[in-house]
């Protein structure tokens, strides 16, 4: 039986006008599904799916969405991100591949900001320990810490500051809105630069982040600006490539970030959301929502807070 498939030109281009015939045909698509989104059940005899193909350096795994959710398209993640969002749902340590295996450039590891120059690479620390009554993830930031005392005669080495990404449902107006809490764990300057200064609210105004006063509005959008959503967990927060093409990651998860069911719930609703990003040490690690609020707030009243309202991926 045909299916209501939408198979974008990208996924057609990497499965091949044969199998994506197949697909549309219903021989090789499945008719009850979880959304890779949402992960609520979806049908594809009975309502618009979209085709998600997620691709590693090895590995191709053909997925599906509601339409509603998500478009048809190519998402290159790690090797070891696909694997385990294969496990979670199989319960395996494999899945169907195409063959040849897909070329894929897999997301940056770091989340960086252009630079005059070439930004230094860093290399993606082990994740630190989360707290436990919050969804939080995290992972290398952009820029680096004020450099360390040095030996004589040495120059000071940079220190590695990490970003901690926390999820949480936020009350704007009378809407509940899903939202992202983005604090680092050190002072964050300028990539090359030698100064010892706080600069990471200065480097996100200068990617479009506004400052937030009052958290009773939503941040204005920032066009270019997205967040990757699949199989119901984060796996990053995109930017515009500065060179022009598919967006880069800003910021990824070393392993996807579990979303709470409201939260799933609530940007299944708007398709959107919330980036609120803080200097170190004025957020801290809040157990509640409410807390999470109300820290929020003393930071906007601080001119301490900036935010971006952003889609999700692909819409």
């Amino acid at each position: 039986m045909p299916r209501m498939l939408d198979v974008s030109n990208d996924v057609r281009a990497e499965i091949g006008d044969e199998e994506a015939d197949r697909l549309l045909a219903g021989d090789n698509a499945p008719g009850a599904y979880d959304c890779t989104s949402c992960r609520t059940p979806g049908n594809t005899e009975q309502e618009r799916t979209s085709t998600v193909l997620f691709v590693g350096q090895e590995t191709a795994v053909l997925a599906f969405a509601h339409a509603t959710c998500v478009p048809s398209q190519v998402v290159p993640v790690s090797e070891d991100q696909l694997r385990g969002a294969v496990r979670s749902i199989t319960g395996e340590d494999t899945a169907p591949s195409y063959a040849p295996p897909v070329p894929a450039a897999a997301h940056a590891s770091a989340p960086h900001f252009p630079a005059p120059a070439a930004p230094p690479a860093y290399p993606a620390p082990a994740p630190s320990p989360a707290s436990p009554a919050t969804a939080s993830h995290i992972s290398a930031p952009s820029g680096h810490a004020p450099s360390g005392h040095a030996p004589s005669g040495q120059a000071p080495v940079a220190q590695q500051a990490v970003l901690g990404v926390t999820s949480g449902v936020v009350l704007v107006g009378q809407e509940a809105c899903p939202a992202l809490v983005v604090e680092p764990t050190a002072p964050i300057i300028r990539p090359g630069s030698a100064g010892h200064g706080d600069e990471f609210l200065q480097l996100l105004s200068e990617q479009g982040f506004a400052p937030v006063v009052d958290l009773g509005r939503p941040p204005a959008p920032n066009p270019g600006w997205s967040v990757l959503l699949a199989m119901g967990r984060l796996h990053a927060v995109l930017m515009p490539s500065p060179g022009g093409g598919r967006p880069v990651a800003w910021w990824q998860a070393h392993s996807p970030m579990p979303l709470s069911e409201g939260w799933r719930s609530a940007v299944g609703r708007s398709q959107k959301v919330l980036i609120y990003a803080a200097a170190a040490g004025t957020i801290g690690t809040q157990p509640r929502e409410d807390q999470l609020r109300a820290a929020l707030d003393r930071a906007a009243a601080r001119g301490a807070l900036v935010g971006a309202s952003m889609p999700l991926a692909g819409t």
